[in-house]
């Protein structure tokens, strides 16, 4: 037996037996024949205590009046007594009706015929007892064996598991490494081809130069044959001077190349009023971005923004806020933080919650009005459900609250609760912004990322390279993480394809800091994050994008000719639906959803081309997603 301490050994030992001990050390075979032989003890002594009679009696009879013997009671059974109970009823009178019964013995007297009874009693005893210790004390070894050896068949599964997952991990990094060699020799194929290209272009760049510059000096030397130095250096004078139809005002030739007359960029004017800088725009998938992120705002299901330290998160959740409030003033929304926060001025109003290890009460006691709250609302006919505002809980760094929560209350079980408001909540215009570390859906009641849950839960998912201390760090973990499983991105195409689009814009990322944004909201977005802090006027569409770094590059007069663009497929699609349907009341993004030719449109669809409508005049906007012609 294996002992927990000295103690316990001596513990056991004191309270064993020399004789189990001796027992104990016997192999299996011998223990059965020692078993054995005390069983047949046991029986033996058994049978021969339960045969005979262990002492002697005296057998007599009752006279009657009429002189007749009656040996038996009523239910013949003969009368007898032992020889001391005779003796004893002689000596304290006994009737002279009673006579000793001659047919038995002699003279009544009939000898034991078992004298050591008790002995053979107390043998069976003892044999069949020690045959049931010997039995237990069997049992308990066969209990320990057997626990040994299930630990035993665990640590052979666990071995070959182990064994297996390091085979396919070197099949994996043999597989990765071989991506990343190709790769490499594509890059480096592709990158040989650039310098050749751009050596062409330069080559052919200079030819044109030196061409022109030899055609302006044949040029100079025609017009200026003849001519002596100083009549050269007066007619060249005299070009500089010159003005140009391509000047403006008392410009001239002369005054474009002189550097007091250039405006820099510390003064005010440099860029049109309301501008953003060019230089905040890395990457064309940043107006995407903000589309997704406005897109997710109005989304009526709830959100898991998952990302690291570092990555923006903090800003990104109050960006979330803002566009919130600013679609919906009259949005009903609580934040149970860990920190205090202003989120958009919603501390200032009561709403923000700053968790305390000591204190948790408030914290539960937000949640579970939430729920009574979303309760409520699913009491409510269908009728009433569609002008119901926008009720929001914010969980800010959920993880190291839900875990405290858990900690205090082991009953209370808010998974539960946050689960039916994923899954049912949008009907009810109720949802949950989620913000977590990392990929840990079990802290929202998530046991399996499946079909229905994918279809539920929007992802927004940050990575970033950021410098704190002086030391450059990265977080790029969590999009990594999902970009190989099956269960955030079933399609092993779609994967591959999202992870290219990855690969290319975290290079973007890497080299400026700036975060990287994998988003799931109907359909995967994969793009750069903007500079959500100082963001003045947000970019609808890629192609904004562009318009704005061309005014900015070429047109610096503070106004400048707008020429309108015509409507995108959905915004003409959602049109058509306005113009056709019945009923001439104001419709909702949810009547959009529902109707049969907007099918085959996601939510962020949907939602630019109604922007889109709005931003052109095409429809009207009540500001509380509600939507409507002019004319209605």
């Amino acid at each position: 037996m294996n002992y927990l301490t000295d103690k316990h050994k001596t513990l056991s030992e004191s309270q064993q037996s020399g004789l189990m001990k001796w027992f104990g050390q016997l192999p299996m075979d011998k223990k059965a024949v020692a078993i054995g032989l005390s069983l047949t003890v046991g029986i033996n002594s058994a049978a021969m205590a339960w045969k005979g009679s262990a002492s002697d009696r005296i057998y007599f009879c009752v006279r009657t009046p009429q002189k007749k013997l009656v040996c038996q009671d009523q239910n013949n059974r003969p009368f007898r007594m032992t020889p001391f109970y005779w003796s004893q009823w002689k000596s304290d009178g006994m009737p002279r009706q009673i006579v000793r019964n001659p047919a038995m013995g002699v003279n009544g007297l009939v000898k034991a015929t078992n004298p050591y009874k008790p002995f053979w009693a107390f043998g069976g005893f003892l044999g069949f007892a020690l045959a049931g210790w010997m039995l237990r004390h069997c049992q308990d070894e066969e209990k320990q064996r057997a626990i040994f050896e299930d630990i035993a068949q665990k640590r052979d599964a666990a071995r070959a598991e182990m064994a297996a997952r390091s085979e396919l991990l070197e099949s994996y990094r043999d597989v990765a490494i071989a991506e990343v060699q190709l790769q490499a020799d594509l890059d480096l194929i592709a990158n040989d081809r650039t310098v050749d290209i751009t050596k062409a272009e330069i080559y052919s760049d200079v030819e044109i130069q030196v061409a022109q510059l030899d055609a302006t000096d044949a040029l100079f030397e025609a017009q200026t044959a003849g001519m002596t130095e100083e009549q050269k250096a007066e007619y060249i004078k005299q070009l500089r001077e010159m003005k140009t139809p391509y000047l403006q005002g008392s410009q001239t030739l002369q005054g474009t190349i002189d550097p007091n007359d250039k405006v820099t960029g510390d003064e005010q004017g440099a860029i049109a009023p309301g501008a953003t800088p060019t230089g905040d725009y890395l990457h064309p998938s940043e107006g995407l971005a903000l589309n997704t992120l406005q897109a997710l705002a109005r989304a009526d299901s709830s959100t898991a923004l998952v990302a690291a330290p570092g990555s923006g998160k903090s800003v990104t959740l109050n960006y979330l806020i803002g566009r919130i409030l600013a679609d919906s003033p009259g949005a009903d929304i609580w934040v149970i933080s860990a920190k205090n926060d202003s989120f958009c001025g919603l501390r200032e109003k009561g709403r923000v919650i700053v968790f305390s290890q000591e204190n948790p009460d408030l914290a539960k006691e937000v949640i579970d009005n939430f729920y009574t709250d979303y309760k409520k609302r699913k009491q409510l006919p269908e009728s009433k459900r569609e002008s119901l505002p926008p009720l929001i809980l914010i969980l800010d760094d959920w993880l190291v609250i839900a875990d405290q929560l858990s900690k205090h209350y082991s009953d209370w079980n808010y998974g539960s609760k946050l689960l039916d408001v994923l899954l049912i909540g949008r009907e009810f215009n109720t949802k949950f912004i989620a913000s977590l570390q990392s990929f840990n859906l079990a802290a929202l009641g998530i046991e399996k990322m499946d079909a229905q849950t994918r279809m539920c839960l929007n992802l927004l998912l940050l990575g970033n390279r950021y410098i704190k201390n002086v030391r450059e760090q990265e977080s790029y973990g969590v999009l990594e993480l999902i970009l190989n499983r099956g269960d955030i991105i079933p399609g092993k195409l779609e994967r591959e394809q999202i992870k290219s689009k990855y690969l290319d814009i975290k290079a973007v990322s890497y080299q400026n800091l700036r975060p990287v944004m994998i988003a799931s909201v109907g359909g995967f977005v994969v793009a750069l994050m903007p500079l959500l802090s100082n963001k003045v006027n947000s970019i609808a569409s890629e192609q904004e994008y562009l318009d704005r770094v061309f005014d900015l590059e070429f047109n610096l007069s503070p106004t400048h000719q707008i020429h309108p663009k015509p409507l995108s497929e959905v915004a003409k699609k959602i049109y058509e639906y306005f113009q056709n349907v019945k009923t001439k009341t104001p419709k909702t993004l949810r009547d959009l959803k529902k109707a049969d030719r907007l099918s085959g449109y996601s939510e962020s669809e949907l939602i630019d081309g109604v922007a889109e409508l709005v931003k052109t005049e095409k429809i009207n906007s009540d500001g509380n997603d509600s939507y409507s012609l002019p004319d209605w």
